[in-house]
């Protein structure tokens, strides 16, 4: 991988192809979990790999190189959003300390069943709901990241629950969406 990623260095094309087409599909993974459609995902992740292959001196060997793609595609992602949609949908209610008490498992949904009521959500539920459940940051980091106050991003992910719980409840489903706070307040 090294000789590769020395290769997109010099900007050698061949290189730079060879990474696209190794990490497409963990890129698009990403970008399908904050888009509304495939072709707004394809657009962020074609704007994130130019941002790789431009940055790619700055990454340091020392660490995994799947993380540092990862965490580039996914600002890529939050950047898309901020630039081309609103928060309209969203309170700021700092109310909200314990949203949940346990994770929940759907055994009976598949993953891009999953993704699609995920995607139905608006914008700035699924934004939240992916950096907070998905990807793992903290309501804080979240705040910063969106430029939203921490407060606005516990209301959205509380929100993003219960609008799943009502699509889950309509497709026959009845068990309940529940991601805790845990550690991470």
């Amino acid at each position: 991988m090294q000789g590769i990623i020395n290769g997109c260095i010099r900007q050698d094309r061949t290189s730079q192809y060879i990474l696209y087409k190794e990490f497409y599909s963990y890129g698009m993974a990403i970008c399908r979990r904050y888009a509304l459609s495939d072709y707004d995902a394809a657009d962020v992740l074609n704007e994130g790999f130019l941002k790789v292959f431009t940055h790619i001196e700055k990454y340091d060997p020392s660490r995994p190189f799947k993380s540092w793609i990862g965490r580039i595609i996914t600002n890529t992602a939050i950047d898309h959003y901020r630039m081309n949609l609103k928060f309209s949908d969203h309170d700021d209610v700092d109310t909200y300390q314990h949203i949940g008490d346990a994770a929940g498992v759907y055994d009976e949904l598949a993953y891009k069943d999953l993704l699609m009521l995920v995607q139905s959500l608006s914008p700035a539920y699924r934004t939240v709901f992916n950096l907070y459940a998905i990807d793992g940051y903290s309501h804080e980091e979240i705040a910063e990241l969106l430029n939203i106050s921490a407060g606005t991003s516990k209301s959205n992910l509380f929100k993003a629950r219960q609008k799943l719980q009502e699509k889950l409840v309509a497709l026959g489903m009845n068990k309940t969406i529940k991601i805790t706070d845990g550690d991470r307040e």
